[in-house]
């Protein structure tokens, strides 16, 4: 079966030095910002990838790995409410006002079980993953959207950070009732690469933001379900959930047991109301080394065999006014490098993630800046020269950095001081 894949990548060998600048960044005086951490209120563990949106606005974050948030709110939105949100959560909703730069925010679990007549419904979990993939002209939005959204990309070479590239991007989102590509047009970028940590060898993710914005499964379901690969799993119902206080069906999905290519499996999350998938959690089967190496890699030395260990796929989807949309994606694959005539191998992981922090209709006939468009094959790497304009960062909303993202940014700043 020929398929259309998610990410390609390239290795390709790397012969200069990347200058990088200061990335103090300056936040405007006409913005305020709240910091915080979402937690489990009985467990206090922390809640990844739970969205904060102010309320009757477009403009969200997303927390990051750690729970943690930033949010810059416009002085004029001061007097709105923030909504704290999470898959299997009670929703949460607090004051602008009640907030600070430390803020815990505590959200209960939702216990729903949704009723076995609402699931006889539909004859069984393929059925209707079929009605949720026909019904997006009615569930998504179908207008022209003007999206901007920030990406992070990080390269780690085994847990030490060897590469990070940040974007804010404006993405122009085609309606969910046609079948055209949307297109990305690049705001800022910056990066820093450690390259004595890559060795001779640099791993390249080829496409960039287009990568994150692929696994919208709704928009794009011809990467994973088209119709004959449909036929190529098993689905059944999952114990359900909720998200903003709504039931939410569960989907659970695995290549059927005889098929050698590696296909997807995982969890698909859908609005029990309006037919819409709210979520999705899935992997790709790497057993397969030859096979799932031939997905990813495209061109490398001759002395190297490469393959991956782990391909790990997340899409959020938000609702406005009754419709649904992109909201969040995060891809994360580990590679093993292994070097002929060496003893030890090298162990790459690739994570990028991508976060709609504000959007609103878009003039179909709006003139995009044709020199900033980026093609589905840009590598965001090649796009950057390092740390440029802090000063314009400070009103843009951005994903939270990790600890060890913002250890490794320390040391980078410390190591241009000394030199």
């Amino acid at each position: 079966m020929k398929k259309k894949r998610l990410l390609l990548f390239i290795l390709t060998c790397l012969f200069f030095v990347n200058g990088m600048k200061d990335i103090n960044a300056q936040t405007s005086t006409s913005f305020i910002e709240i910091k915080g951490k979402i937690l489990d209120d009985a467990s206090n563990d922390a809640l990844i990838f739970a969205d904060i949106i102010i309320k009757d606005t477009n403009i969200s974050t997303i927390t990051n790995s750690d729970g943690e948030f930033a949010l810059k709110i416009p002085d004029s939105l001061a007097a709105k409410s923030v909504t704290f949100s999470h898959l299997g959560y009670q929703k949460k909703e607090m004051k602008i006002s009640e907030l600070n730069t430390n803020t815990k925010i505590k959200l209960l679990p939702a216990i729903t079980e949704l009723n076995i007549v609402e699931i006889k419904t539909f004859k069984d979990a393929e059925t209707l993953l079929r009605e949720t993939l026909k019904n997006r002209s009615n569930a998504y939005n179908n207008d022209n959207a003007l999206m901007t959204a920030f990406y992070r990309e990080t390269i780690k070479k085994r847990r030490k950070n060897a590469s990070l590239s940040e974007a804010v991007v404006q993405i122009h989102k085609q309606p969910y009732s046609n079948f055209k590509n949307d297109a990305i047009e690049l705001i800022k970028s910056r990066k820093s690469t450690d390259y004595t940590r890559l060795d001779t060898l640099a791993v390249k993710l080829q496409g960039g933001p287009f990568s994150n914005l692929y696994t919208d499964i709704i928009k794009y379901p011809e990467y994973i379900f088209t119709d004959e690969a449909i036929a190529l799993y098993e689905f059944r119902f999952g114990e359900s959930t909720q998200i903003n206080n709504k039931p939410v069906y569960v989907i659970n999905f695995n290549q059927k047991p005889g098929i050698i290519e590696p296909l997807y499996y995982g969890k698909l999350y859908i609005d029990s109301e309006t037919l819409a998938l709210t979520n999705a959690v899935f992997r790709l089967n790497v057993e397969n080394k030859e096979l799932s190496s031939e997905m990813y890699i495209r061109k490398k030395p001759r002395k190297v065999d490469v393959y991956p260990t782990e391909a790990t796929y997340r899409v959020n989807y938000r609702t406005q006014n009754g419709k649904w949309h992109y909201a969040y994606s995060n891809i994360l694959l580990t590679f093993k490098v292994n070097w002929k005539g060496k003893l030890f191998n090298s162990v790459y992981t690739l994570n990028s993630e991508m976060a709609i922090t504000d959007w609103r209709i878009n003039n179909p006939k709006l003139v995009k800046n044709k020199e900033n468009m980026l093609k589905p094959t840009t590598i965001l790497a090649d796009e950057t020269s390092g740390f440029k304009d802090p000063a314009f960062w400070g009103e843009y909303n951005i994903i939270e950095p990790e600890k060890s993202i913002e250890a490794a940014i320390e040391k980078i700043k410390k190591q241009l001081k000394r030199t």
